[in-house]
């Protein structure tokens, strides 16, 4: 069985920075494409970035792009998303996705295979 646990979700203020990790347990991970996702209270849960199986490709969200940045250690079979100069809007619940693909494309809504439970970012004004 496949199980994705994030952590690192915590209460900042804007600018700030945080880590979120995402441990993945089970047969699944190294030659798959990984992921962020992000819902927002009242919002539907979009796509914040994306990491292929070896790590040489990645993909971001408009939003987010430059100012976070998805890395992926498979010996440790952890992903991570480093984000920096936090706003307000980014606060949400963040999940961590696992894609049959191995490719980033393979990372979306109806491509994500496994999930994990949610960590949440609360950026203060």
């Amino acid at each position: 069985q496949v199980q994705l646990a994030e952590s690192g979700g915590g209460l900042v203020q804007a600018g700030d920075s945080l880590r979120l990790s995402c441990a993945a347990s089970g047969r699944i991970f190294i030659s798959n494409a990984m992921g962020w996702f992000r819902q927002a209270p009242g919002k539907e849960r979009e796509f914040v970035a994306a990491i292929s199986w070896s790590g040489g490709r990645t993909h971001y969200a408009d939003s987010v792009k430059g100012r976070f940045t998805i890395s992926r250690d498979n010996a440790k079979n952890t992903i991570y998303l480093q984000m920096n100069s936090l706003k307000p809007e980014d606060t949400a619940v963040y999940y961590c996705a696992a894609s049959l693909s191995a490719q980033t494309t393979g990372v979306t809504e109806t491509g994500v295979e496994y999930w994990g439970k949610g960590t949440l970012v609360t950026v203060s004004s």
